[in-house]
């Protein structure tokens, strides 16, 4: 197994803590909005230069007591399925872990915390159930398992966030309407401004101004505890 994309340091990806953040290659999404594109359609391409997980584990034992957990992000990371035994050797290590995830895979999701593998849960929420389909890339999309990934991260047996990254062509007022409540009672909530990459999937996308995604998160503080525009 290898490491497909590497940020050594982070202080915006898991709330009070400093960590790392390694990036798994695949996705079974094609939201237009991703900036990982080439993690997400990387298949019949040459590959990024990946880091050897031997290399990923010398560095981390050289952090012990410099970060306090790894990022585990892609792509979807629950896709890989040498998942558990990366985690492990985080664990291991001494490090706490946070999962990124689009929640289309609850039962996995739920048996990485029951090992104890994970400590922090980021779910996606693509946005309302009427236009999920078309937020994820995948007309049809069944519905049903973020539904379940939602249902268990609101009864709070691990620690986690909601998150939307919010982009004009496919997010309005309906959107944050319908969201609201979906995820009643939740812990945290974060509204991410879109920017525009080279790597992102589909260009020409356009963000929302900070007046509108603060409109969005006033929207949303009725349901959610915390709600911040990142």
């Amino acid at each position: 197994m290898t490491i497909d994309g590497f940020q050594p340091m982070t202080l915006l990806d898991w709330p009070n803590k400093v960590g790392c953040t390694v990036f798994l290659k695949g996705c079974n999404f094609r939201c237009p909005f991703c900036h990982n594109a080439p993690l997400v359609e990387w298949e019949g391409k040459q590959p990024a230069p990946a880091l050897a997980l031997e290399k990923f584990q010398d560095f981390l034992t050289r952090r012990q007591g410099l970060l306090d957990g790894v990022c585990v992000s892609g792509g979807e990371p629950l896709l890989q399925p040498h998942l558990p035994q990366l985690l492990e050797t985080i664990k291991t290590l001494g490090f706490l872990v946070k999962v990124d995830t689009n929640g289309s895979f609850p039962q996995r999701l739920q048996e990485l915390w029951k090992l104890g593998l994970v400590d922090y849960v980021a779910m996606d929420i693509k946005n309302s159930p009427a236009r999920y389909g078309e937020t994820a890339g995948v007309p049809g999309l069944d519905l049903a398992p973020i539904r379940e990934s939602v249902s268990w991260l609101l009864e709070g047996q691990v620690d986690y966030e909601f998150r939307t990254t919010v982009v004009r062509q496919f997010h309005d007022a309906a959107s944050f309407d319908a969201i609201g409540p979906w995820i009643a009672g939740a812990k945290r909530y974060y509204l991410q401004t879109y920017t525009a990459r080279d790597t992102v999937l589909r260009p020409g996308l356009t963000p929302w101004d900070q007046e509108a995604m603060e409109g969005f998160a006033a929207q949303m503080r009725p349901y959610v505890g915390h709600v911040e525009v990142r």
